[in-house]
């Protein structure tokens, strides 16, 4: 029985499924990983991604945040892919309970999934620093200003997305704590594992059917009952709900 099939078997047996998923989930979709850096920052930007991405440099390059964040962050025309849309089918049927994302784009809901939890936000919810007025992301990207600016009080907008240096929010920490430690299968697909706390859910699960699904290597590899070193898309499209 090969890995895939023994995955099918898996998802055939359980009822409480949780799916914890990140950047890998989406890539298929078009929307880049911004860890496997290509040429293009150290052409067009001054600074890693990962400097741009943080709380300070918000606050002190706003500007420069967001032309990165326009230009990177903001895949609007983005569609869901097979994986999105097995996972939302799976929810129909009463087996995924929870979709557990690291991911702001918001392409699980777009494909129909109910519960899904996200750990670092989603670039669909901003908000004016000011007066707490909201916006969607239509209105980050159209902006005629450099910086976004609010069309109530003129303050400025900021992503609901979880920068560096940003804390999660406890609350939906708490509901992806609950969901994984009632699982009977916990599903982690496209990520690395590397980033903390989100890596730590991991710890959370209970059960005996822990499968990873990612390309490459992670250091919780060894933890698996399943490994499965394959794109999302190749195992997903294989689901039948």
């Amino acid at each position: 029985m090969t890995s895939i099939e023994q995955f099918l078997q898996m998802v055939k047996e359980s009822n409480n499924i949780v799916f914890f998923g990140g950047a890998g989930v989406s890539t298929e979709s078009g929307i880049p990983d911004f860890r496997s850096v290509d040429g293009l920052y150290n052409q067009k930007y001054d600074y890693p991604p990962e400097t741009i991405l943080s709380h300070t440099f918000y606050i002190r390059n706003t500007e420069e945040f967001y032309r990165f964040y326009r230009d990177k962050m903001l895949c609007l025309t983005a569609k869901p892919n097979i994986t999105h849309e097995k996972l939302a089918q799976l929810e129909a049927a009463g087996k995924v309970k929870a979709v557990i994302t690291q991911n702001i784009d918001g392409l699980h809901q777009m494909a129909g999934s109910k519960k899904v939890l996200e750990l670092h936000g989603s670039v669909h919810r901003n908000y004016c620093r000011k007066c707490g007025k909201g916006f969607d992301a239509e209105y980050i990207l159209n902006s005629t200003t450099k910086v976004p600016l609010c069309n109530e009080c003129g303050g400025t907008i900021k992503p609901d997305v979880v920068l560096y240096e940003e804390g999660l929010d406890q609350q939906t920490l708490e509901d992806a704590v609950f969901y994984i430690s009632h699982a009977d299968m916990l599903i982690i697909g496209g990520t690395s594992l590397a980033v903390y706390p989100a890596a730590g859910l991991i710890d959370y699960y209970r059960g005996n059917k822990l499968v990873l699904i990612n390309k490459s290597t992670t250091p919780m590899d060894s933890r698996a009952d399943l490994l499965i070193q394959a794109g999302l898309g190749e195992v997903f499209g294989q689901v039948t709900v």
